[in-house]
């Protein structure tokens, strides 16, 4: 059984907060410097719609990482790879992952059940 997750906007819902939390505790990145320059990174942001005639107003970003950032993408949906790794084989490339598992047709309704339970967890 194959389970293909896409995440609309993925880069756009990265919690700025969560990630910072992640960086520190999954990943050891302490240390007054590192977690300000991450921080200084994210924060302050700002994005304008620029047309040949006008110009939006300036919107904060208070959510999302660059889309050059995939690294950080990756750190911050890690941790569910991890989880996902318990039960059944996920596969990542950027915001798009994979999740499968197998078993002996007479199984396929537990894996099935299995699948949704652990889906049902990660959202």
């Amino acid at each position: 059984m194959l389970t293909l997750l896409d995440l609309s906007a993925a880069f756009d819902s990265v919690d700025h907060n969560t990630l910072l939390q992640r960086l520190r505790k999954s990943y050891g990145l302490g240390g007054k410097v590192m977690i300000d320059w991450f921080t200084s990174y994210l924060s302050n942001r700002k994005q304008q719609v620029h047309t040949t005639t006008s110009s939006s107003v300036p919107s904060a970003v208070l959510f999302g990482v660059p889309q050059g950032s995939v690294i950080l993408f990756l750190l911050y949906t890690a941790d569910l790879l991890q989880l996902v790794k318990h039960h059944l084989t996920p596969h990542a490339y950027a915001d798009d992952t994979q999740i499968y598992g197998y078993c002996q047709p007479s199984d396929a309704g537990s894996l099935i059940q299995q699948t949704i339970v652990l889906i049902e967890h990660i959202y």
